[in-house]
């Protein structure tokens, strides 16, 4: 499937057919698209908790208003950052470009997160989001359907995982194939109310 087929085609599924299993080939190839996503300076800060034992998922299934994908999905990815990857070995995020862009990028890492936490929570933010997106389309480019999620108890959710306390939780993204169809689409806004030109 083309990108601008699956970006038309994808949809938030919310009923999976809790019997299919994906491959691990399949899931290999899924992650390793969604580690392509960019991040704010190449920093990587997204981390993928694949949720995989059936009991672990019927614990934080009861931590997500019990939602039936989270344990019908064939995969249940949560989301999460390393607020501080930024200063954990920084040199190696640019390991392999030339000697002069590695003396002005990683200063310029310290630089531009050290001493602001909300840089910190907005790129986790940001890099999740884009993690995600790359999830669904690359999901539904390979014949997958998906749902972003943020319907749960992030705190519950947090503990269930073991969450270290430098990360945060952005969301869920379930995958599987659909047992039904996602409802119509619910009305998109026009353009001309959400595009503007230059400014305001």
């Amino acid at each position: 499937m083309d990108t601008l087929t699956a970006i038309e085609t994808r949809r938030a599924v919310k009923h999976f057919d809790p019997s299919h299993r994906m491959s691990e080939e399949e899931i290999g190839r899924l992650l390793g698209l969604a580690l392509k996503s960019p991040t704010a300076f190449n920093i990587q800060n997204w981390r993928f908790v694949l949720l995989r034992d059936p009991a672990h998922r019927r614990e934080v299934r009861k931590a997500a208003w019990d939602q039936a994908q989270v344990t019908d999905a064939s995969l249940l990815v949560v989301l999460c950052a390393n607020l501080k990857s930024w200063e954990q070995e920084p040199g190696r995020y640019w390991r392999n470009a030339p000697r002069e862009v590695q003396e002005y990028m990683v200063p310029a890492i310290d630089a531009y997160y050290r001493g602001k936490p909300l840089v910190e929570r907005d790129e986790a933010m940001r890099s999740c989001g884009i993690a995600a997106q790359t999830l669904m389309l690359a999901a539904r480019a390979m014949g997958y359907d998906s749902c972003p999620m943020d319907g749960f108890d992030f705190e519950a959710v947090a503990r269930l995982i073991n969450l270290p306390a430098d990360h945060v939780i952005a969301m869920f993204v379930a995958i599987g194939k659909a047992s039904k169809e996602a409802w119509p689409r619910g009305g998109q806004l026009d353009p001309a109310e959400v595009v503007r030109i230059d400014r305001f």
